[in-house]
């Protein structure tokens, strides 16, 4: 008996440390999260040298152990050759430059204020012969924050830049407005795209509140400024409204893609289906079918590949809060590990 209240002493001393770590984190975290975007730090990686320094690693890890100092040697050398030749008076033109950028969209968009700080970046020094690649992914959302979203790739195009789009997993609805701007569309063989529509639903408990007597005011000045409610009774003119309002978005929509891609039979396309990479392209709602890694590979050969993003500082109370959230679950497994030792069970 005396063992298993020293287990239960432990195991109670345990949560409790690990209740208050999950305090601590969540406040670094939500501290951290509140940094306003001037805290941003631009981060920027030559991606060419990224796969040349892995190609190489694994050329090592593959060499025979009396054979790698050889192969380490001609590494530098060959490191020596190529500094020479770019600083020679005979150097080559310079190599054109391919700036990537990523972006994973939810529901709301959140990334766009990034987005549109790392565009603008762009913007500044990129020269008429640069290409902006996007990683996109997204499954669409509010038709407001992705029209502003689809906005900022548009600048890219107003500044004179060759874009591509390369989607791997999903590009519908919003996220399909946003790669339609671009110049050139790529997507993975099975890559979700379309779903050129809008959706709305509403929920109503009216009735439920008329069963239980509870009367509901709604009052509005402006014959359409509310359409349906949810707790209202929703009448036949505001649900023909409101269905109006949905197919003028959709009209909308339409135009949109239609301005950008002129090619595609958008009364046959426009309908909410989605279709994958391959029947995309027959469709003409793409224009390659590929990977965006192996399109990036491709342009490393002639070109150097710059992946930009904003990201918040590296602060130690944010390096310690992810830190704290990271470990959380182990710590949470281990403690039920040993209430299970002692004798307890799960429910």
């Amino acid at each position: 008996m005396s063992e298993w209240m020293a287990e239960m002493g432990t195991f109670v001393v345990q949560t409790t440390i690990v209740v208050m770590l999950l305090g601590l984190g969540a406040l670094l975290i939500l501290r951290s999260k509140g940094s306003h975007e001037s805290d941003l730090k631009l981060h920027i990686e030559l991606l060419n040298d990224q796969r040349r320094s892995r190609k190489r690693r694994l050329r090592v890890a593959a060499t025979e152990q009396g054979a790698r100092k050889k192969l380490i040697k001609a590494f530098r050398q060959e490191d020596k050759n190529r500094h020479k030749v770019a600083k020679g008076k005979d150097a080559a033109q310079p190599r054109s430059r391919v700036w990537v950028l990523d972006f994973h969209g939810d529901i709301k968009a959140s990334q766009t204020e990034q987005f549109a700080q790392e565009v603008s970046a762009i913007i500044d020094v990129a020269e008429s012969s640069d290409e902006v690649v996007v990683r996109l992914e997204s499954a669409g959302g509010l038709v407001h924050a992705y029209g502003l979203a689809a906005a900022q790739l548009d600048r890219l195009q107003s500044a004179g830049l060759a874009t591509t789009v390369c989607i791997d997993k999903v590009a519908a609805s919003g996220g399909y407005m946003m790669a339609c701007t671009a110049q050139h569309i790529k997507a993975a063989p099975f890559a979700v795209i379309g779903s050129i529509g809008v959706v709305a639903q509403v929920p109503n408990v009216h009735r439920l509140l008329k069963r239980h007597d509870i009367d509901v005011e709604l009052l509005t000045a402006g014959k359409y400024k509310r359409t349906l409610t949810v707790i209202g009774e929703n009448t036949k003119e505001g649900r023909e409204k409101f269905l109006e309002d949905l197919e003028n978005t959709h009209r909308l929509f339409k135009d949109y893609v239609s301005e950008h891609r002129p090619d595609m039979d958008i009364e046959t396309l426009a309908t909410g289906e989605i279709w994958y990479g391959s029947e995309a392209l027959s469709n003409r709602l793409i224009d390659s079918v590929g990977t965006s890694e192996a399109y990036l590979v491709e342009r490393m050969a002639e070109a150097n590949v710059y992946r930009v993003r904003l990201e918040p500082p590296k602060t130690l109370s944010r390096k310690f809060g992810l830190a704290v959230s990271a470990g959380i679950e182990s710590a949470m497994l281990k403690a039920l590990s040993m209430l299970e030792a002692s004798g307890w069970q799960r429910r």
